[in-house]
């Protein structure tokens, strides 16, 4: 049976100790920190969840959090924790502990004060992220259910961020702006075609995805080749498709501050094309 040497009892429930391989560890379990001193040992059998905070800032983060929330929230929030690992079948980035903490604890202030939470990129996430938000609405599910709280669609959106920022290392404030962008071209896309296109239709779904794999070719600066023959055609044939994929690559540079190569104005404009023959 493993055993944990006590560094710091944070309340009678969460426990900081070292592991067997000399890792912090935070330890959660009823009274399990109770008259609990440096250098005790506590046994698995009586920790009900564990994790594992190497890096001493998310430490530190995560002790601020503990006095804003009772027992009860707590082990919510790490069992949706295990959810997240569980469903995504991935090693979660250990920010995620913090930040989603946070997150949720916020949410859930704002709604016993009655404010409401709106999700302005919740179709362009549900889009991306089908994995992420099919996990974030189970976690959503547990915690209305156990907290006796009603957190809004919103939320699972807010919460598939996290979960994709868990599972690829990316920060929340990048994944944000990425969302951001997608929306201004989906926006400029339905301005310049004089369009609207239902945000759960397929043709949604697939438009944004091929923006989503384009900003991602973008930022990875990945040099696609142009097939000069089929770009002078598209811009022969398709003049306002062509002009529209080049006013949405130029809002890409200036969002990236990177190069988009011009290739990607062909696959676009063949995109946009399907579109408009779409709606006519």
């Amino acid at each position: 049976m493993k055993k944990y040497n006590v560094l710091k009892a944070l309340n009678n429930n969460v426990v900081i100790a070292v592991n067997e391989e000399h890792e912090e560890v935070v330890l959660i379990g009823k009274g399990i920190g109770f008259n609990k001193k440096r250098n005790d040992v506590i046994e698995e059998d009586t920790v009900e969840k564990l994790f594992v905070l190497r890096d001493k800032k998310e430490q530190e983060s995560y002790i601020k959090l503990l006095p804003n929330m009772d027992e009860t929230t707590l082990a919510a929030i790490i069992t949706a924790m295990e959810i997240i690992k569980k469903k995504s079948n991935a090693l979660l980035n250990e920010k995620v502990h913090v930040a989603l903490t946070d997150h949720i604890l916020f949410a859930i202030s704002r709604l016993q004060r009655g404010l409401e939470i709106r999700n302005p990129f919740l179709s362009e996430t549900k889009a991306l992220y089908p994995l992420e938000y099919e996990i974030a609405a189970e976690v959503v599910d547990y915690m209305n259910q156990t907290l006796a709280i009603q957190l809004p669609e919103g939320e699972v959106g807010f919460i598939a961020l996290h979960v994709h920022s868990a599972i690829t290392e990316t920060t929340i404030s990048e994944i944000s702006s990425y969302s951001n962008l997608l929306s201004t071209l989906v926006e400029t896309i339905e301005e310049q075609l004089h369009i609207e296109i239902d945000r759960e239709e397929i043709d949604y779904i697939r438009l944004i995805r091929h923006l989503r794999y384009t900003i991602e070719r973008v930022l990875k600066e990945e040099v696609m080749e142009e097939p000069a023959k089929i770009a002078i055609l598209l811009k022969k044939e398709y003049p306002v498709c062509y002009n529209l994929a080049w006013k949405l690559i130029k809002i890409m540079q200036q969002t990236l501050k990177k190069p988009v190569y011009d290739a990607e104005a062909v696959y676009l404009t063949m995109h946009l094309q399907r579109l408009v023959v779409k709606f006519d």
